[in-house]
Protein backbone atom coordinates (compact mmCIF):
# COMPACT_ATOMS: atom_id res chain seq x y z
CA UNK A 1 0.00 0.00 0.00
CA UNK A 2 1.01 3.63 -0.33
CA UNK A 3 2.54 5.68 2.47
CA UNK A 4 -0.21 7.87 3.97
CA UNK A 5 2.28 10.74 4.17
CA UNK A 6 2.77 10.49 0.41
CA UNK A 7 -1.00 10.57 -0.10
CA UNK A 8 -1.33 13.68 2.08
CA UNK A 9 1.40 15.46 0.12
CA UNK A 10 0.34 14.26 -3.37
CA UNK A 11 -3.46 14.18 -3.12
CA UNK A 12 -4.13 15.25 -6.71
CA UNK A 13 -1.62 12.79 -8.15
CA UNK A 14 -3.13 9.93 -6.13
CA UNK A 15 -6.67 10.90 -7.19
CA UNK A 16 -5.53 10.90 -10.83
CA UNK A 17 -4.09 7.42 -10.32
CA UNK A 18 -7.41 6.25 -8.87
CA UNK A 19 -9.28 7.57 -11.91
CA UNK A 20 -6.81 6.22 -14.45
CA UNK A 21 -6.82 2.76 -12.90
CA UNK A 22 -10.63 2.68 -12.78
CA UNK A 23 -10.45 2.23 -9.00
CA UNK A 24 -13.28 3.04 -6.62
CA UNK A 25 -11.62 4.91 -3.77
CA UNK A 26 -12.62 8.18 -2.08
CA UNK A 27 -9.23 9.78 -1.37
CA UNK A 28 -10.81 12.80 0.32
CA UNK A 29 -12.65 10.51 2.75
CA UNK A 30 -9.43 8.62 3.42
CA UNK A 31 -7.68 11.86 4.37
CA UNK A 32 -10.60 12.82 6.63
CA UNK A 33 -10.30 9.46 8.38
CA UNK A 34 -6.56 9.95 8.62
CA UNK A 35 -7.11 13.27 10.41
CA UNK A 36 -9.67 11.68 12.75
CA UNK A 37 -7.27 8.81 13.42
CA UNK A 38 -4.40 11.14 14.28
CA UNK A 39 -6.65 13.20 16.57
CA UNK A 40 -7.86 10.06 18.31
CA UNK A 41 -4.28 8.88 18.80
CA UNK A 42 -3.38 12.25 20.33
CA UNK A 43 -6.34 12.04 22.71
CA UNK A 44 -5.39 8.52 23.83
CA UNK A 45 -1.74 9.56 24.27
CA UNK A 46 -2.75 12.65 26.27
CA UNK A 47 -5.01 10.67 28.61
CA UNK A 48 -2.28 8.04 29.11
CA UNK A 49 0.28 10.76 29.83
CA UNK A 50 -2.11 12.23 32.42
CA UNK A 51 -2.56 8.76 33.89
CA UNK A 52 1.21 8.38 34.23
CA UNK A 53 1.51 11.72 35.99
CA UNK A 54 -1.21 10.78 38.49
CA UNK A 55 0.45 7.40 39.07
CA UNK A 56 3.68 9.21 39.98
CA UNK A 57 1.74 11.54 42.34
CA UNK A 58 -0.05 8.65 44.07
CA UNK A 59 3.29 7.14 45.04
CA UNK A 60 3.98 10.30 47.12
CA UNK A 61 0.52 10.60 48.73
CA UNK A 62 -1.26 9.19 51.76
CA UNK A 63 -4.73 9.11 53.22
CA UNK A 64 -7.80 10.70 51.67
CA UNK A 65 -5.82 12.59 49.03
CA UNK A 66 -4.35 9.30 47.84
CA UNK A 67 -7.79 7.64 47.77
CA UNK A 68 -9.16 10.47 45.62
CA UNK A 69 -6.31 10.16 43.15
CA UNK A 70 -6.85 6.39 42.93
CA UNK A 71 -10.52 7.04 42.10
CA UNK A 72 -9.40 9.51 39.44
CA UNK A 73 -7.10 6.82 38.04
CA UNK A 74 -10.07 4.44 37.71
CA UNK A 75 -11.98 7.11 35.80
CA UNK A 76 -8.98 7.64 33.51
CA UNK A 77 -8.77 3.90 32.80
CA UNK A 78 -12.41 3.95 31.76
CA UNK A 79 -11.75 6.98 29.58
CA UNK A 80 -8.72 5.33 27.96
CA UNK A 81 -10.79 2.21 27.19
CA UNK A 82 -13.51 4.36 25.65
CA UNK A 83 -11.06 6.35 23.52
CA UNK A 84 -9.16 3.22 22.42
CA UNK A 85 -12.42 1.56 21.32
CA UNK A 86 -13.26 4.65 19.26
CA UNK A 87 -9.74 4.63 17.79
CA UNK A 88 -10.07 0.95 16.86
CA UNK A 89 -13.22 1.66 14.85
CA UNK A 90 -11.64 4.63 13.06
CA UNK A 91 -8.42 2.72 12.30
CA UNK A 92 -10.31 -0.25 10.85
CA UNK A 93 -12.24 2.01 8.47
CA UNK A 94 -9.09 3.98 7.66
CA UNK A 95 -6.98 0.89 6.92
CA UNK A 96 -9.66 -0.73 4.77
CA UNK A 97 -9.80 2.41 2.62
CA UNK A 98 -6.01 2.89 2.54
CA UNK A 99 -5.57 -0.68 1.24
CA UNK A 100 -7.84 0.15 -1.72
CA UNK A 101 -5.65 3.00 -2.96
CA UNK A 102 -3.69 1.80 -6.03
CA UNK A 103 -0.01 2.38 -6.65
CA UNK A 104 0.86 5.49 -8.63
CA UNK A 105 1.96 4.76 -12.22
CA UNK A 106 5.29 5.96 -13.52
CA UNK A 107 5.20 8.91 -15.90
CA UNK A 108 5.63 6.79 -19.04
CA UNK A 109 2.63 4.51 -18.40
CA UNK A 110 -0.03 5.21 -21.08
CA UNK A 111 -3.37 6.42 -19.73
CA UNK A 112 -6.13 4.08 -20.86
CA UNK A 113 -9.49 2.71 -19.76
CA UNK A 114 -9.11 -0.84 -21.16
CA UNK A 115 -6.33 -3.23 -22.20
CA UNK A 116 -7.04 -2.24 -25.81
CA UNK A 117 -5.08 0.95 -25.07
CA UNK A 118 -1.84 -0.90 -24.28
CA UNK A 119 0.96 0.35 -26.52
CA UNK A 120 2.98 -1.95 -28.75
CA UNK A 121 6.59 -0.87 -28.22
CA UNK A 122 8.21 -3.19 -30.77
CA UNK A 123 7.89 -6.42 -32.72
CA UNK A 124 10.83 -8.82 -32.89
CA UNK A 125 11.51 -11.83 -35.11
CA UNK A 126 10.20 -13.00 -38.45
CA UNK A 127 6.95 -14.93 -38.66
CA UNK A 128 7.49 -18.26 -40.32
CA UNK A 129 5.93 -18.79 -43.76
CA UNK A 130 4.46 -22.29 -44.01
CA UNK A 131 4.11 -24.25 -47.24
CA UNK A 132 1.49 -26.57 -45.74
CA UNK A 133 -1.79 -26.12 -43.88
CA UNK A 134 -1.12 -24.72 -40.40
CA UNK A 135 -2.60 -26.54 -37.42
CA UNK A 136 -3.02 -25.24 -33.89
CA UNK A 137 -1.26 -26.80 -30.93
CA UNK A 138 -4.30 -28.76 -29.84
CA UNK A 139 -4.75 -30.49 -33.18
CA UNK A 140 -1.08 -31.47 -33.26
CA UNK A 141 -0.83 -32.57 -29.62
CA UNK A 142 -4.04 -34.57 -29.69
CA UNK A 143 -2.99 -36.42 -32.85
CA UNK A 144 0.36 -37.28 -31.24
CA UNK A 145 -1.19 -38.35 -27.92
CA UNK A 146 0.82 -35.71 -26.05
CA UNK A 147 -2.08 -34.03 -24.24
CA UNK A 148 -5.05 -35.89 -22.78
CA UNK A 149 -7.84 -33.62 -21.54
CA UNK A 150 -10.61 -36.21 -21.78
CA UNK A 151 -9.17 -38.49 -19.11
CA UNK A 152 -8.11 -35.47 -17.03
CA UNK A 153 -11.72 -34.24 -17.08
CA UNK A 154 -12.85 -37.59 -15.72
CA UNK A 155 -10.32 -37.37 -12.89
CA UNK A 156 -10.23 -33.63 -12.08
CA UNK A 157 -12.83 -31.83 -14.21
CA UNK A 158 -12.59 -29.42 -17.10
CA UNK A 159 -9.49 -27.32 -17.80
CA UNK A 160 -7.08 -29.92 -16.55
CA UNK A 161 -4.82 -32.07 -18.71
CA UNK A 162 -2.37 -34.93 -18.68
CA UNK A 163 0.88 -33.80 -20.37
CA UNK A 164 2.67 -36.83 -21.78
CA UNK A 165 5.72 -38.18 -23.54
CA UNK A 166 7.97 -35.79 -25.42
CA UNK A 167 6.12 -32.73 -24.10
CA UNK A 168 7.23 -33.69 -20.59
CA UNK A 169 10.83 -33.97 -21.80
CA UNK A 170 10.47 -30.60 -23.51
CA UNK A 171 9.05 -28.97 -20.39
CA UNK A 172 11.87 -30.22 -18.20
CA UNK A 173 14.39 -29.05 -20.81
CA UNK A 174 12.87 -25.56 -20.69
CA UNK A 175 13.14 -25.51 -16.90
CA UNK A 176 16.79 -26.56 -16.94
CA UNK A 177 17.63 -24.08 -19.71
CA UNK A 178 16.15 -21.17 -17.76
CA UNK A 179 17.76 -22.19 -14.45
CA UNK A 180 21.19 -22.37 -16.08
CA UNK A 181 20.70 -19.11 -17.98
CA UNK A 182 19.56 -17.06 -15.00
CA UNK A 183 22.22 -18.62 -12.80
CA UNK A 184 25.01 -17.62 -15.18
CA UNK A 185 26.39 -14.21 -14.23
CA UNK A 186 28.34 -13.93 -17.50
CA UNK A 187 25.11 -14.21 -19.51
CA UNK A 188 23.36 -11.75 -17.18
CA UNK A 189 26.24 -9.29 -17.52
CA UNK A 190 25.96 -9.53 -21.30
CA UNK A 191 22.21 -8.84 -21.17
CA UNK A 192 22.87 -5.83 -18.93
CA UNK A 193 25.53 -4.44 -21.27
CA UNK A 194 23.48 -5.05 -24.42
CA UNK A 195 20.58 -3.09 -22.95
CA UNK A 196 22.60 -0.24 -21.46
CA UNK A 197 21.54 -1.02 -17.89
CA UNK A 198 23.45 -0.34 -14.67
CA UNK A 199 22.20 -3.13 -12.38
CA UNK A 200 24.41 -5.81 -10.86
CA UNK A 201 24.80 -9.25 -12.45
CA UNK A 202 23.82 -11.14 -9.28
CA UNK A 203 22.55 -14.57 -10.28
CA UNK A 204 19.01 -15.76 -9.62
CA UNK A 205 18.68 -18.38 -6.88
CA UNK A 206 16.42 -21.25 -7.99
CA UNK A 207 13.57 -21.95 -5.57
CA UNK A 208 10.86 -24.59 -5.29
CA UNK A 209 8.40 -22.61 -3.14
CA UNK A 210 5.34 -23.73 -1.16
CA UNK A 211 2.27 -24.13 -3.33
CA UNK A 212 0.02 -22.75 -0.58
CA UNK A 213 -0.09 -19.38 1.13
CA UNK A 214 -1.84 -18.05 4.23
CA UNK A 215 -4.54 -15.40 3.90
CA UNK A 216 -2.53 -12.66 5.64
CA UNK A 217 0.59 -12.69 3.44
CA UNK A 218 -1.55 -13.27 0.32
CA UNK A 219 -3.53 -10.15 1.17
CA UNK A 220 -0.37 -8.22 2.08
CA UNK A 221 1.06 -9.06 -1.35
CA UNK A 222 -2.13 -7.51 -2.80
CA UNK A 223 -2.60 -10.64 -4.91
CA UNK A 224 -5.50 -12.30 -3.08
CA UNK A 225 -8.17 -10.44 -5.02
CA UNK A 226 -10.24 -11.31 -6.92
CA UNK A 227 -10.94 -14.09 -4.44
CA UNK A 228 -13.44 -15.67 -6.79
CA UNK A 229 -10.49 -16.61 -9.01
CA UNK A 230 -8.57 -18.29 -6.16
CA UNK A 231 -8.79 -21.76 -4.64
CA UNK A 232 -9.21 -21.78 -0.84
CA UNK A 233 -8.53 -24.78 1.37
CA UNK A 234 -11.81 -25.55 3.12
CA UNK A 235 -11.81 -24.83 6.84
CA UNK A 236 -8.38 -23.14 6.83
CA UNK A 237 -6.97 -19.68 6.19
CA UNK A 238 -4.88 -21.19 3.41
CA UNK A 239 -4.99 -20.82 -0.37
CA UNK A 240 -3.44 -22.46 -3.41
CA UNK A 241 -1.09 -19.81 -4.79
CA UNK A 242 -1.88 -18.28 -8.17
CA UNK A 243 1.72 -17.69 -9.24
CA UNK A 244 5.16 -18.26 -7.75
CA UNK A 245 5.74 -14.57 -7.03
CA UNK A 246 2.93 -14.68 -4.47
CA UNK A 247 5.00 -16.96 -2.24
CA UNK A 248 8.39 -15.56 -3.27
CA UNK A 249 7.57 -11.91 -2.62
CA UNK A 250 6.25 -12.72 0.85
CA UNK A 251 9.09 -14.99 1.96
CA UNK A 252 11.03 -12.16 3.68
CA UNK A 253 8.11 -10.78 5.72
CA UNK A 254 9.30 -8.78 8.77
CA UNK A 255 12.95 -9.17 7.73
CA UNK A 256 15.69 -6.59 7.18
CA UNK A 257 18.24 -6.87 4.38
CA UNK A 258 21.62 -5.18 4.50
CA UNK A 259 22.16 -2.90 1.49
CA UNK A 260 25.24 -4.83 0.36
CA UNK A 261 23.07 -7.96 -0.05
CA UNK A 262 20.79 -6.39 -2.64
CA UNK A 263 19.57 -7.08 -5.18
CA UNK A 264 18.43 -10.51 -4.04
CA UNK A 265 16.93 -12.42 -6.97
CA UNK A 266 14.92 -15.63 -7.02
CA UNK A 267 13.73 -17.89 -9.82
CA UNK A 268 10.71 -19.83 -8.62
CA UNK A 269 9.31 -22.91 -10.34
CA UNK A 270 5.82 -23.77 -9.19
CA UNK A 271 2.54 -25.33 -10.18
CA UNK A 272 -0.08 -22.60 -9.81
CA UNK A 273 -3.86 -22.59 -9.63
CA UNK A 274 -6.59 -20.22 -10.83
CA UNK A 275 -10.28 -20.71 -11.44
CA UNK A 276 -10.15 -18.60 -14.62
CA UNK A 277 -13.82 -17.75 -14.17
CA UNK A 278 -15.56 -16.19 -17.14
CA UNK A 279 -13.22 -17.36 -19.92
CA UNK A 280 -14.71 -19.05 -22.92
CA UNK A 281 -14.33 -19.67 -26.65
CA UNK A 282 -10.95 -20.62 -28.11
CA UNK A 283 -9.26 -20.17 -24.73
CA UNK A 284 -11.04 -23.38 -23.70
CA UNK A 285 -9.25 -25.38 -26.41
CA UNK A 286 -5.98 -27.11 -25.66
CA UNK A 287 -3.88 -25.90 -22.73
CA UNK A 288 -3.87 -22.12 -23.18
CA UNK A 289 -5.96 -21.25 -20.10
CA UNK A 290 -6.01 -23.97 -17.45
CA UNK A 291 -6.95 -24.23 -13.79
CA UNK A 292 -3.50 -25.72 -13.11
CA UNK A 293 -0.34 -24.53 -14.84
CA UNK A 294 3.43 -24.47 -14.34
CA UNK A 295 5.47 -21.26 -14.34
CA UNK A 296 9.02 -20.08 -13.95
CA UNK A 297 8.83 -16.72 -12.20
CA UNK A 298 11.47 -14.12 -11.36
CA UNK A 299 11.29 -12.10 -8.12
CA UNK A 300 13.74 -9.51 -6.86
CA UNK A 301 14.29 -7.30 -3.81
CA UNK A 302 16.24 -4.08 -4.28
CA UNK A 303 16.71 -0.55 -2.99
CA UNK A 304 14.50 2.23 -4.34
CA UNK A 305 17.26 3.64 -6.55
CA UNK A 306 17.84 0.22 -8.19
CA UNK A 307 14.27 -0.89 -8.70
CA UNK A 308 13.21 0.68 -12.01
CA UNK A 309 16.43 -0.55 -13.67
CA UNK A 310 15.73 -3.95 -12.11
CA UNK A 311 12.32 -3.94 -13.78
CA UNK A 312 13.85 -3.12 -17.16
CA UNK A 313 16.47 -5.82 -16.60
CA UNK A 314 13.77 -8.43 -16.11
CA UNK A 315 12.10 -7.38 -19.36
CA UNK A 316 15.48 -7.67 -21.09
CA UNK A 317 15.85 -11.20 -19.70
CA UNK A 318 12.41 -12.11 -21.01
CA UNK A 319 13.36 -10.87 -24.47
CA UNK A 320 16.68 -12.72 -24.36
CA UNK A 321 14.92 -15.99 -23.55
CA UNK A 322 12.43 -15.52 -26.38
CA UNK A 323 15.23 -14.69 -28.80
CA UNK A 324 17.15 -17.82 -27.80
CA UNK A 325 14.10 -19.86 -28.75
CA UNK A 326 13.76 -17.85 -31.99
CA UNK A 327 10.08 -17.16 -31.39
CA UNK A 328 8.49 -14.04 -32.95
CA UNK A 329 7.09 -11.74 -30.26
CA UNK A 330 6.04 -8.20 -29.49
CA UNK A 331 6.49 -6.02 -26.40
CA UNK A 332 3.59 -4.01 -24.93
CA UNK A 333 3.73 -1.18 -22.42
CA UNK A 334 0.56 -1.69 -20.44
CA UNK A 335 -1.84 1.20 -19.85
CA UNK A 336 -3.07 2.42 -16.46
CA UNK A 337 -6.23 0.31 -16.56
CA UNK A 338 -4.32 -2.91 -17.24
CA UNK A 339 -1.19 -2.78 -15.09
CA UNK A 340 -2.98 -3.77 -11.91
CA UNK A 341 -3.62 -2.11 -8.56
CA UNK A 342 -0.20 -2.69 -6.94
CA UNK A 343 1.83 -1.95 -10.07
CA UNK A 344 3.63 1.27 -10.90
CA UNK A 345 4.50 -0.04 -14.36
CA UNK A 346 3.79 -3.18 -16.35
CA UNK A 347 5.16 -4.74 -19.53
CA UNK A 348 3.73 -7.72 -21.43
CA UNK A 349 5.35 -9.90 -24.06
CA UNK A 350 3.10 -11.64 -26.56
CA UNK A 351 4.25 -14.50 -28.78
CA UNK A 352 3.07 -15.03 -32.34
CA UNK A 353 0.87 -18.13 -32.62
CA UNK A 354 0.43 -19.12 -36.27
CA UNK A 355 -2.28 -21.63 -35.36
CA UNK A 356 -4.40 -18.75 -34.05
CA UNK A 357 -3.01 -16.15 -36.46
CA UNK A 358 -2.50 -13.70 -33.63
CA UNK A 359 -0.23 -12.68 -30.77
CA UNK A 360 -1.02 -14.03 -27.28
CA UNK A 361 0.44 -13.12 -23.91
CA UNK A 362 3.25 -15.27 -22.54
CA UNK A 363 5.06 -12.90 -20.15
CA UNK A 364 4.38 -10.02 -17.83
CA UNK A 365 6.77 -7.86 -15.78
CA UNK A 366 5.49 -5.98 -12.73
CA UNK A 367 7.23 -2.99 -11.16
CA UNK A 368 5.88 -2.69 -7.61
CA UNK A 369 8.05 -0.02 -5.92
CA UNK A 370 7.60 -0.43 -2.11
CA UNK A 371 3.84 -1.01 -2.39
CA UNK A 372 4.01 -4.66 -1.30
CA UNK A 373 6.95 -4.33 1.10
CA UNK A 374 5.17 -1.72 3.25
CA UNK A 375 2.53 -4.22 4.38
CA UNK A 376 4.97 -7.13 4.45
CA UNK A 377 7.36 -4.99 6.53
CA UNK A 378 10.33 -6.08 4.43
CA UNK A 379 13.07 -3.50 4.79
CA UNK A 380 16.67 -2.72 3.99
CA UNK A 381 19.28 -1.09 6.22
CA UNK A 382 21.11 1.36 4.00
CA UNK A 383 24.87 1.80 4.32
CA UNK A 384 24.25 5.07 6.17
CA UNK A 385 22.21 3.19 8.76
CA UNK A 386 18.65 4.29 7.96
CA UNK A 387 15.89 1.74 7.42
CA UNK A 388 13.57 1.91 4.42
CA UNK A 389 11.19 -0.44 2.66
CA UNK A 390 12.66 -2.55 -0.12
CA UNK A 391 11.30 -2.39 -3.65
CA UNK A 392 10.00 -5.55 -5.31
CA UNK A 393 9.80 -6.68 -8.92
CA UNK A 394 8.34 -9.82 -10.41
CA UNK A 395 8.32 -11.10 -13.97
CA UNK A 396 7.52 -14.27 -15.88
CA UNK A 397 10.51 -16.24 -17.10
CA UNK A 398 8.25 -18.71 -18.87
CA UNK A 399 4.62 -19.74 -18.46
CA UNK A 400 5.37 -23.31 -19.46
CA UNK A 401 2.04 -24.28 -20.98
CA UNK A 402 1.90 -21.24 -23.21
CA UNK A 403 5.50 -21.70 -24.24
CA UNK A 404 4.78 -25.30 -25.22
CA UNK A 405 1.93 -23.96 -27.36
CA UNK A 406 4.25 -21.43 -29.01
CA UNK A 407 6.89 -24.06 -29.77
CA UNK A 408 4.35 -26.56 -31.12
CA UNK A 409 2.74 -24.02 -33.45
CA UNK A 410 5.89 -22.24 -34.64
CA UNK A 411 8.03 -25.38 -35.02
CA UNK A 412 5.40 -27.72 -36.47
CA UNK A 413 6.21 -29.95 -39.42
CA UNK A 414 3.90 -31.12 -42.16
CA UNK A 415 3.98 -34.72 -40.85
CA UNK A 416 2.63 -33.62 -37.46
CA UNK A 417 5.95 -33.74 -35.60
CA UNK A 418 7.42 -30.65 -33.94
CA UNK A 419 11.07 -29.61 -34.21
CA UNK A 420 12.83 -28.79 -30.94
CA UNK A 421 14.40 -25.29 -30.77
CA UNK A 422 18.14 -25.77 -31.13
CA UNK A 423 18.99 -24.18 -27.79
CA UNK A 424 16.91 -26.83 -25.97
CA UNK A 425 18.20 -29.95 -27.72
CA UNK A 426 21.10 -30.59 -25.37
CA UNK A 427 18.70 -30.41 -22.42
CA UNK A 428 16.07 -32.88 -23.65
CA UNK A 429 18.15 -35.01 -26.08
CA UNK A 430 15.42 -35.10 -28.70
CA UNK A 431 15.26 -33.32 -32.04
CA UNK A 432 11.53 -33.65 -32.61
CA UNK A 433 8.41 -33.96 -30.53
CA UNK A 434 6.50 -36.96 -31.80
CA UNK A 435 9.47 -38.99 -33.02
CA UNK A 436 11.96 -39.14 -30.18
CA UNK A 437 15.67 -39.50 -30.95
CA UNK A 438 17.25 -40.29 -27.57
Amino acid sequence: MLDIKYIREHKEEVEASVRNKNADVDVALLLELDEKRRNAIRIVDDVKAHQNRISDEIAKMQGLERDNKIAEMRDLKDEIKKQEEALTIIEAEYLALLKKVPNVPTADVPIGKTEDENVVVKEVGEKRVFDFEIRNHWQIAEAQGLIDKKRAATVAGSRFAYIKGDLVRLQLAIVQFVIETLGNEMILARIIADNGLTVSANAFIPVLPPLMIKTEPYDAMDRLEPRDDRYKIEGEELWLQGSAEHVLGSMHTDEIFEEKELPVRYLGYATSFRKEAGTYGKDMEGIFRMHQFDKLEMESFSTHNQSLEEHKFMVAIQEYLMQQLQLPYRVLLKCTADIGKPNARGVDIEVWLPGQNTYRETHTADYMTDYQARRLNTRVRRDEGQLEFVHTNDATAFAIGRLLIAIIENYQNEDGTVAIPEVLRDYCRINKVGSSIL
